[in-house]
């Protein structure tokens, strides 16, 4: 299927690793302009790096920007003046029992996770609208909607991204500009990867069995009882960037392995 989307621009943000950097790759994939988002110059070329092994034939460059930090979000703005995609991807999670959530953390998970979008979405959304053709994707996740005990102010950044989501598609009433959030499940990204090994160790078992555990034990709802790959989350979110889905707009689309049993 042609996803439409060659000479279309792109903007991921945290997209060095992880389901940010799949999500750059499927949109190179499909013949888009990426350009990638990292906290260093280093850690965006290398990823450059990689992207171009993958295709050879990628128009993909990196613009440096801490979302921690709303000088640096000002200068990726000043140098990326328009993009018809925008993939709202950067974000921080951390357990951590809820009585030692400083106000500190709180507000830092909020600039991270939420304002970032904010930032970005409020530069590019009028020029969106003023050229009639736009997707704003916001990556939340499944914590969005089942708060997870052991990191309350990452669930709760996650639902204000809902939030966000759907009043900006409110706005875009008789446009063809979208806004949408994908909803992934447990993925095994970088991080993931590091969290299960910690797991294995701790119970002196593989790390095939920490994760069956863990799916056994902590996410028994889920229906595929894995982990989702990056990729799995990145060919919805490359669906949702293209012209062909433009019949969706304000919706939070999963791709959690059926982990939530909600219907809505």
């Amino acid at each position: 299927m042609d996803l439409q989307l060659k000479g279309k621009r792109a903007l991921v943000s945290g997209s060095t690793q992880g389901i940010g950097f799949a999500i750059a790759l499927q949109l190179l994939k499909e013949g888009a302009t990426v350009i990638i988002n990292g906290r260093s110059t280093a850690r965006i070329n290398e990823a450059i790096a990689k992207l171009k092994q993958e295709v050879p034939t990628a128009d993909v460059t990196g613009v440096a920007a801490d979302f921690s930090n709303a000088a640096e979000v000002q200068q990726l703005l000043d140098q990326v003046k328009d993009v018809d995609i925008l993939v709202n991807n950067a974000g921080i999670f951390e357990p951590k029992p809820f009585v030692e959530i400083t106000d500190e953390e709180w507000l830092r998970f909020f600039e991270v996770n939420v304002l970032s979008g904010v930032r970005l979405s409020r530069y590019f959304f009028p020029k969106m609208l003023a050229k009639n053709w736009g997707r704003i994707i916001f990556i939340a996740s499944e914590s969005a909607i089942m708060i997870p005990e052991e990191m309350i102010h990452y669930g709760t950044t996650k639902t204000a991204q809902l939030s966000i989501s759907r009043g900006l598609a409110e706005l875009t009433k008789g446009t063809d500009v979208t806004v949408n959030t994908v909803l992934p499940g447990p993925t095994k990204s970088e991080g993931v990867d590091d969290f299960i090994k910690k797991l294995a160790d701790a119970d002196n078992v593989s790390q095939d069995q920490a994760e069956a555990d863990f799916f056994k034990n902590k996410r028994p709802s889920s229906l595929i009882q894995r982990f989702a790959t990056v990729s799995e989350i990145a060919n919805l979110v490359t669906y949702v960037a293209s012209p062909l889905s433009a019949a969706t707009n304000g919706a939070a689309l999963r791709a959690d392995g059926g982990l939530l049993r909600t219907i809505f």
